[in-house]
């Protein structure tokens, strides 16, 4: 688990979260804490902390602004890098939400879309592999028949 380090001499009390994913950016500043989970466990980061990378799992990190209430991040994992009172967040998509409930269900169905999305290019696969086979085995009869 990884805790909050301070520099010494630095007194800021805030950082700036950048999010990335496939199609756009969003850079939220005055971010006060920062909850997310890796292959370790939950962690947290709070301004100033030492400088770190990590690799986030699917489901839901959480970030506050101040004193105000939290807000959700759900995500399909990450890359997380903390450098110099910037969090990094880069993903393939990600959604943000005050309503835990709500971005609970959205990440529940993006789950749910990601496994069909999987299966079916397995299911892809396995034809591309059964159609190759077969034609290998109508070249090798064809050699061994001119032969």
């Amino acid at each position: 688990m990884l805790y909050a380090r301070l520099y010494t001499g630095t007194l800021m009390n805030q950082f700036v979260l950048n999010l990335f994913d496939a199609t756009h950016e969003q850079r939220i500043t005055g971010v006060t804490s920062f909850i997310g989970e890796d292959s370790s466990g939950c962690f947290g980061v709070q301004p100033n902390h030492a400088r770190f990378m990590t690799i986030l799992v699917f489901g839901l990190a959480r970030f506050r602004l101040g004193t105000e209430d939290w807000q959700y991040l759900a995500l399909p994992g990450a890359v997380v890098y903390f450098n110099k009172n910037e969090l990094t967040i880069s993903t393939r998509h990600f959604l943000i939400d005050t309503d835990l409930e709500r971005i609970s269900t959205l990440l529940e169905q993006q789950l749910i879309t990601e496994e069909e999305n999987l299966r079916s290019t397995r299911e892809s696969l396995h034809r591309m592999e059964q159609a190759m086979l077969k034609r290998m085995l109508t070249l090798k009869r064809k050699t061994v028949w001119q032969s």
